[in-house]
């Protein structure tokens, strides 16, 4: 398990790092919109600090979001439809039911992120860090997941049809009842991993 042996490693450096002082590239009125109405759709957030923000239904549909900072963020039921998510960190956040349809989330940092029924239809995820996270019942169908480390991810009933897993890491993943039906899967890792039917693949170790 080398990666997720790393997990300590990398919350131990964001609890040392932190995010203080960080200097954005937002739009100072979208920052302010967002703090005062919690939606903001099609705003300029890139590189802005929301760490631990509660946007519990807020609407950011197409919004840039670009390098901003979500950890611990909480995004229940969100709309980030289409929204520009490229480099953001999405460590431990709430994205329950939250909608992410055909948003772009390449090498996003979701450890441990709960995505738990969230829709993902169609979203960019490669190379994304959702070592940990827990997508159970998720909508991944035709989401781009290439290269993408799965590491201990729940994904039990995630709906993945046509989705691409190539190269993807999947060690020590729960797929138990998911719906892989014309998913691409080559070459990625499957180690540990509980397949559709229940059985361990062991495969890739």
């Amino acid at each position: 398990m080398k990666k997720l042996s790393m997990l300590v490693v990398h919350i131990c450096l964001l609890s040392m790092v932190g995010f203080s002082g960080q200097v954005g590239a937002y739009d100072e009125v979208s920052l302010k919109k967002i703090k005062a109405l919690g939606n903001c759709p099609s705003c300029d957030l890139s590189e802005v600090n929301l760490e631990g923000a509660n946007l519990t239904g807020a609407n950011l549909e197409g919004a840039n979001l670009y390098k901003a900072n979500l950890t611990g963020a909480n995004l229940y039921w969100a709309n980030l439809t289409g929204a520009n998510l490229n480099w953001a960190s999405l460590y431990w956040a709430n994205l329950y039911k939250a909608n992410l349809y055909k948003a772009n989330l390449k090498e996003a940092d979701l450890l441990l992120a709960d995505l738990t029924g969230a829709n993902l239809e169609g979203a960019n995820l490669y190379k994304a860090n959702l070592t940990g996270a827990n997508l159970y019942w998720a909508n991944l169908k035709e989401a781009i997941m290439y290269m993408a480390i799965l590491e201990g991810a729940d994904l039990k009933e995630a709906i993945m049809y046509r989705a691409i897993l190539e190269g993807a890491d999947l060690e020590g993943a729960d797929l138990m009842w998911a719906k892989l039906e014309n998913a691409e899967m080559k070459g990625a890792i499957l180690c540990n991993t509980t397949m559709p039917d229940g059985t361990i693949d062991n495969s890739g170790c």
